[in-house]
């Protein structure tokens, strides 16, 4: 498959500009230069292309989470911090919050989380469904003398395995003695996985302000001009390579 190496890139980019600019001035010679560089580093990813794989395994097909997730290929990662529940009245500060039924049971505090998690995901570009790691940290309901698991599962599936995202996530969970104050029931941390941006495609365009900085007579030949080909010995490397 086609690899431009650093080496190669340079080589490809001084011979561009050798036949293409030989009476150019040396400012314009050095934008054109490194555009190229870039131009080509583009192509060389474009050619190259990783595929994200995120692979969920679940043994059991009923079950509510999964046994594990494995991430490979071109994927970024997106670590959340532990994302706490608001008050059932949104407009009320925390401050303000004097009883738990401010706010809410286990069900309510994680359904509560988990939008805040939603919302956390899509401002930066990311989904539910591209969860793939949860660590639930639950303290006990002091009007029930135990940590409500249930539940947290009661909201839990109310994200997934659900028409609007089929996916669920590896999690643990962890019961707690209390958290950070004294009407929290839960805290969640996340971890999302997506697929990388597509690298830019090859585009043989120099900015504008670098040809109006240019003389006339340059910036009209680099306008018009279409970029050259390779030499017959360098084309016959690349489709060997």
């Amino acid at each position: 498959m086609l690899s431009y190496g650093g080496v190669a890139r340079r080589s490809v980019a001084n011979w561009v500009m050798t036949t293409s600019a030989p009476n150019c001035s040396p400012r314009l010679k050095s934008a054109v230069r490194n555009f190229l560089l870039m131009t080509l580093g583009s192509a060389a990813l474009a050619a190259n292309p990783v595929a994200a794989e995120v692979n969920r395994i679940k043994g059991n097909p009923n079950a509510l989470i999964l046994d594990g997730v494995r991430v490979g290929g071109d994927v970024e990662t997106f670590f959340l911090s532990g994302q706490l529940p608001s008050p059932v009245d949104p407009a009320k500060p925390m401050a303000q919050v004097k009883s738990l039924e401010e706010m809410g049971d286990s069900k309510a505090q994680t359904i509560s989380t988990l939008n805040k998690i939603k919302a956390l995901l899509k401002a930066q570009g990311y989904e539910m469904s591209d969860l793939v790691k949860l660590s639930l940290f639950v303290a006990a309901d002091p009007r029930l003398g135990k940590m409500d698991f249930a539940g947290v599962n009661e909201g839990f599936k109310q994200f997934f395995g659900t028409a609007e995202n089929p996916n669920t996530v590896a999690r643990s969970t962890f019961q707690v003695a209390a958290l950070v104050g004294p009407y929290f029931l839960i805290e969640i941390e996340a971890i999302a996985v997506k697929k990388k941006a597509a690298p830019l495609s090859f585009n043989m365009r120099l900015a504008p302000e670098t040809l109006e900085s240019a003389d006339e007579g340059e910036a009209t030949a680099f306008k018009t001009s279409r970029a050259p080909r390779l030499p017959a010995p360098l084309r016959k490397k690349v489709k060997a390579a």
